[in-house]
């Protein structure tokens, strides 16, 4: 017999360490482990972690056998391992119905349990009954199943439970918008339950998703069938939220070190080395003791001031357990890991002799890792005077099975029994390796064949949607609903993928499916509902930022590839040539760069070889005839119909659209060959009763319809359906001929305005043969909105006979405004006909989940509304509604910001820094007033102006504000055909504080809005040689348009935002420095702008008195008691309570006022009194500014006070510095406010 190795003999004590402390404790029914002995439950976190010393045993004695007793160790171990794994899906596995409508809900009574029973897998506690939502259990059970998958474990046995597998990704795949209990099992760090969004969870869901994508559940045995997918998108959502949170944990928690297994083993889930550096480094420097490192700041859990009567604490009572939190070494056996696979030697060997001191040594040579160390009551007076100085004593379990089994995992790798590639076989470890630059690849492609000849006239060469067979070309849509297919099995009750949109990273990607490739267009050409996508500045801005994102996300292999149709919709009014923006696009695409990117353009075939290629063969099979078990699936539909959903209402119902799609697929199919009729077989399979060409392009086009395909000419092999749809018989202007209606003078108006019936009251058959008659868009419009408020959408006008309802005309009224680009209609009519904004839920999700509260509707509260949490879209239209009080104007603006918020979150995160609660009602209000004030006009014109906008105006002017640098707008006006456009320029100030639009590097906005040009008659057109004010425009449509004054007390005029505070803009004479400070406070104030570290300023104040009071509420000193400093909770706690002040630039003085307090903070003195009323001080320092203006001899009228303040308004317009400076008064105030609880009076501020 061989004598045993030195190795053999090593490996063999760790076996009997790994069977005494983990091994000996499964149970052997369903495999799992149990918390301890006095608590029988198996946790799956704690599962997942105590096998893995298992499996990286039977690695080692894999690869380091001596004997073949020692192949037959590494079997048997690797069948526990596999014995665990299936236990867990066992008790996942029963709560199939829970995964099924988490999907949709997000709820916390929806999850999956946290713990099973050990001997039979069910559940052992209600839903309610424990904080069982935490996505990173779920994850991670998921991320070691592929790693052990690919290391080549046999532990997913059927088709079913591949279905079981991708559903569970779409149970994590919304992670970054999901808020959970976390790691603890506790939410918030008060322990009161509530749910948040941890960095913990959000990076081991990333972690999962990358590792399974794409990955054979069967191995090397496995057919097309048992592949899984995750989609980019939701991988890069949870990369970005991840990086705009670290080194913050979460809400309640600054630091948190359980967020070292997503910087490094097992999630490695953060690729910027430099943000993995920063949080390691927080984590050490703040938490770590001499036993371990702390959970979090404050962690109460088994410290001696705790009370284990109670599950909860108090919220002052957190400040009791500052520098007693207990110390855990398991945290070392990460840090340890971490040395491993960052090949750091140094750390490796510090973190071992640390561990080493304080692990408990059992009689037969087994080291045990105890779950915590804590401070003895005895001492806990003395560990408060001087930190990490008495000696702890272990509690809890020990050993902690979970820190073991890492402890054991973390010598293997130490003394080379393992490599790292070993145990990481997906290689997660190289995340943070550099990756090359992307080349984004862009096919431009025209609809129609006179767009390819307009496109080559001006010197660019495409390809039109027929040349480019055997691709074919859909619309992101489409994609949607073939994902809404993955991992469906009515067997089990599972409907696949909730029906989302897809993002750009998964439409720039080839995807075959039924060997046919298909190339998808990107979500921002396909605004079905919302009017974005009407406005050809707003698409190639929704373009520019997409390849920006694409350049700076890209992680796959292959280059990415834009698809970008060219429709009728991007020629200019006259269809003669291209909208002017669209050509610039496309010339700086053939330039090869753009929005930062590298480009390359080309035909589509030229990019087959360099792209990314994604195989969707789970929709294999379902074609014509075939007899796969998804052929199946549909043929057992309507049997499902009723329990299918088990009354759970979808977004789809399932069955339908399941068959709607294959549908849709055999056609497209059938009919591969757009460009020879000919030879366009009929339909076979399922449409073999489907006789002419003819019937089977209006099936075609009906089934495109229900999948919500708009504009399917595009899509479609066929130009059948090319003819315009039947116009409504309104006398609406046509706008494709030469605008003749310009040169005719308009239509007179009513004489009386609203004709009346004998009763006085409205007549509406009256108004509706008056509909009839006008020429005006505008008239159209407020005929429409009287039948709208007092009729309802659905009123039959009989028009042309039976069945014409309001909606219906609306409708045609919204598409000739399209035509027009007549901004504010399209918003008034997209507000009555309550368009969906496809975007809104995701946008406001996204936001929320950058950290970022919303609030909707103008202040104070309770009219302000606030968005803390994501809700359903209906919910929150509902909600914008309500905030809005029903005025559609600023209900639709508030969408339409919503929208361009999350747009520039998504890719400029950094405009948003210090900002925590972002103030919707307010940024329409400031927006309106730096209108009102630019171009000297009133608040209802400014409303009405910027409702004129086009999107691309509007979201420009939103950048503007948010970039916080100084702006001009100004009105030009200047001659377009025969109307008169007046459209406003946005542009930088420069240094100077000039506006001179002419600036070299200054970019413009010159859009002509077509507000006017459809109404203005001739006899006016020819007097535009004086420039008309926006102010002369606006009278002359009123004097032209309806009598509206005298509808009854303005009940029936198209709402303007008459809501909005606008100031009344004094002329003043044209200092452009005038106004300049007042603007930039109202501006930040609006925006909840604050300087860097000012709430960590706050709160070392606030250590120093009983509290702040503003405006009579108090910010209390208390507070500091259950909150650290650098908590986001904190800073949103302060944000909230100034935001009690209604006008933005009087908050920005008490910020400044604050400021100024701030620096008491570095005074030597233990306290400065009671509350401190920071509203006083203000009014001190306006005082003294006050009287010292008028010793200098200012009028009155230069000192005009704000009337709801009491603060002189030039005072708001003062610069910070200087003799006259806002700081210097409010210095002097803070000095004479404080100076009776200063040692030595004032002095001791100077």
């Amino acid at each position: 017999m061989r004598s045993r190795s030195n190795s053999g003999v090593k490996l063999d004590n760790y076996a009997r360490m790994v069977h005494q402390t983990i091994l000996r404790h499964q149970d052997p029914v369903t495999g799992l482990l149990p918390g301890s002995a006095d608590q029988p439950h198996s946790w799956v976190r704690d599962n997942v972690y105590c096998v893995l010393s298992v499996w990286a045993l039977s690695l080692a004695y894999r690869k380091n056998a001596d004997r073949d007793e020692d192949k037959a160790k590494a079997y048997e171990l690797e069948q526990s391992v596999v014995k665990l794994m299936r236990g867990i899906f066992q008790g996942i596995m029963r709560q199939l119905d829970k995964v099924e409508k988490f999907k949709y809900s997000r709820s916390t009574s929806d999850s999956l349990h946290a713990k099973y029973n050990t001997g039979t897998c069910a559940p052992v506690v209600g839903d309610d009954e424990w904080g069982h939502l935490q996505v990173d259990a779920t994850s991670l059970f998921l991320l070691f199943l592929a790693q052990m998958t690919a290391a080549g474990l046999h532990i997913v046995y059927t088709q079913d439970e591949v279905d079981v597998v991708q559903n569970l990704m779409f149970y994590i795949e919304a992670a970054y918008k999901v808020a959970d209990y976390g790691m603890w099992e506790r939410g918030d760090k008060t322990n009161q339950g509530i749910t948040e969004i941890n960095a913990s969870s959000i990076g081991m869901a990333k972690a999962a998703l990358e590792a399974l994508d794409d990955l054979n559940l069967f191995g090397a045995n496995g057919g097309p069938g048992s592949v899984v997918h995750a989609l980019a998108d939701d991988i890069q959502h949870c990369q970005s939220i991840l990086t705009s949170m670290l080194p913050k944990a979460s809400m309640s928690k600054e630091v948190d070190a359980g967020v070292l297994a997503i910087i490094s083993y097992p999630a490695f889930a953060v690729d910027d080395i430099s943000i993995v550096n920063v949080t390691k480094e927080e984590i050490i420097s703040k938490l770590q003791g001499r036993y371990g490192c702390c959970r979090f700041l404050r962690d109460g859990h088994k410290t001696p001031k705790e009370d284990p009567s109670r599950l909860y604490y108090e919220s002052a009572e957190l400040k009791l357990f500052e520098n007693i939190e207990c110390e855990w070494p398991l945290f070392w056996t990460y840090l340890i890991l971490d040395g491993i696979f960052i090949n750091s030697p140094e750390q490796v060997q510090e973190y071992q002799e640390a561990l080493e001191g304080i692990l408990i040594k059992q009689k037969d040579g087994v080291r045990l890792l105890p779950e915590l160390y804590s401070v003895p009551p005895d001492k806990v007076e003395e560990e408060y005077r001087s930190p990490h100085s008495v000696e702890r004593v272990p509690l809890g379990k020990c050993p902690l099975k979970w820190g073991q089994s890492l402890y054991i995992l973390g010598n293997l790798l130490a003394e080379g029994f393992l490599a790292p590639g070993e145990i990481d076989p997906l290689n997660r470890r190289f995340s943070t390796i550099p990756k090359p630059d992307v080349v984004v690849q862009v096919s431009i492609l025209a609809e129609t064949e006179e767009i390819k000849e307009l496109l080559l006239k001006d010197g660019v060469a495409v390809e039109t949607v027929a040349d480019i067979h055997p691709i074919h070309v859909q619309p992101s849509r489409v994609l949607s609903h073939i994902y809404a297919r993955l991992g469906r099995n009515p067997r089990l009750g599972l409907t696949g993928r909730p029906y989302r949109r897809i993002g750009v990273l998964g439409t720039s990607k080839f995807y075959t499916i039924r060997n046919t490739i298909f190339s998808f267009t990107p979500q921002l050409i396909d605004h079905q509902q919302f009017y974005l996508a009407l406005d050809n500045k707003m698409i190639v801005e929704m373009l520019r930022t997409e390849i920006a994102y694409l350049a700076s996300r890209w992680r796959m292999t292959g280059r990415p590839t834009v698809t970008f149709p060219i429709s009728q919709t991007m020629l200019t009014e006259d269809h003669s040539s291209l909208d002017p923006a669209v050509l610039a696009t496309l010339r700086k695409l053939q330039d090869g760069y753009y929005g930062g990117a590298r480009i390359q353009t080309g035909k589509l075939s030229e990019f087959l070889t360099t792209s990314c290629f994604a195989n969707l063969s789970f929709l294999d099979g379902k074609g014509s005839g075939s007899t796969s078990r998804h052929d199946k699936d549909d043929d057992d539909d309507d049997d499902d119909d009723d329990e299918g959903g088990g009354g759970y209402v979808h977004e789809l119902r399932n069955d339908d659209e399941a068959d709607d799609l294959a549908q849709y697929l055999d056609h497209l199919l059938a009919h591969a060959t757009p460009k020879k009729p000919k030879q366009q077989g009929g339909g076979r399979g399922r449409f073999k009763a489907v006789a002419t060409k003819t019937r089977e392009m209006v099936s075609l086009m009906h089934k495109a319809q229900e999948l919500d395909v708009h504009s399917a000419n595009m899509y479609l092999p066929s130009k059948l359906f090319r003819s315009p749809q039947p116009s409504l018989n309104l006398n609406l202007l046509d706008s494709s001929g030469p605008q003749e209606t310009q040169t005719q003078p308009a239509a007179a108006p009513p004489q009386s305005g609203v004709p009346r019936g004998p009763g006085g009251g409205i007549d509406y058959e009256a108004l509706v043969r008056l509909l009839k008659d006008t020429q005006s868009l505008q008239d159209q419009a407020d005929i429409l909105y009287i039948l709208f408020k007092d009729k309802g959408v659905d009123w039959d006008t009989q028009l042309r006979g039976q069945g014409c309802t309001v909606r219906c005309l609306l409708s045609d009224l919204y598409k000739k405004a399209g035509e027009l680009k007549h901004w504010s209609l399209i918003r008034m009519i997209s507000g009555m006909l309550r368009k969906k904004v496809e975007e809104l839920d995701s946008a406001c999700s996204d936001l929320l989940a950058h950290q970022k509260h919303l609030t909707v509707g103008l202040p104070p509260e309770p009219r302000e509304k606030t968005i803390t949490a994501p809700i359903p879209p209906d919910q929150l239209a509902a909600l914008i509604d309500e905030a809005s009080d029903n005025n559609i104007s600023v209900a639709v603006l508030t969408k339409e910001i919503m929208v361009y918020l999350a747009m520039s979150i998504r890719t400029q995160p950094s405009l948003f820094s210090e900002m925590f609660r972002l103030r919707i009602g307010l940024i329409i209000q400031v927006m309106a007033t730096e209108l009102a004030q630019s171009l000297s006009c009133s608040g209802e014109e400014a409303t009405e102006s910027l409702m004129s906008l086009s999107p691309s105006e509007l979201k420009n002017l939103l950048h503007h504000i948010l970039s916080g640098k100084e702006f001009g707008v100004e009105r030009s006006v200047r001659e377009l055909d025969a109307g008169v456009s007046p459209a406003i320029s946005i542009h930088h100030l420069g240094n100077v504080g000039a506006t001179k639009s002419e600036r070299a590097g200054i970019s413009k906005l010159k859009m002509d809005m077509k507000m006017l040009e459809h109404r203005l008659s001739m006899t006016e057109a020819s007097q535009v040689e004086r420039k008309v004010s926006l102010a002369d425009s606006v009278k002359g449509v009123r004097s032209q348009s309806m009598d509206v004054e005298a509808f009854e007390s303005g009940r029936y005029r198209l709402p303007s935002i008459d809501t909005l505070d606008i100031p009344e803009c004094s002329l003043v004479a044209k200092d452009t420095r005038h106004g300049q400070w007042l603007r930039r406070r109202r501006l930040d104030g609006a925006l909840n702008r604050v300087p860097v570290g000012f709430y960590q300023k706050v709160w070392r104040i606030l250590q120093k008195c009983h509290g702040l009071s503003i405006e009579g509420f108090v910010l209390p000193s208390s507070t500091t008691r259950e909150m650290t400093p650098r908590e986001i909770k904190f800073s949103v706690h302060v944000e909230t309570v100034l935001n009690r002040v209604p006008q933005p630039e009087y908050r920005q003085l008490l910020v400044e006022a604050i400021l100024v307090l701030t620096m008491l903070a570095d005074v030597d003195i233990p306290s400065i009194g009671s509350i401190i009323h920071v509203e006083k001080i203000v009014q001190l320092a306006n005082d003294m500014f006050y009287k010292d203006q008028r010793d200098l001899g200012a009028e009155e009228h230069v000192l005009e006070r704000d009337p709801s303040t009491g603060v002189c308004r030039l005072l708001y317009d003062s610069a910070p510095s200087g003799r006259f400076g806002s700081m210097t008064y409010l210095t002097k105030a803070v000095a004479a406010y404080v100076q009776d609880f200063l040692p030595g009076g004032a002095c001791a501020v100077q």
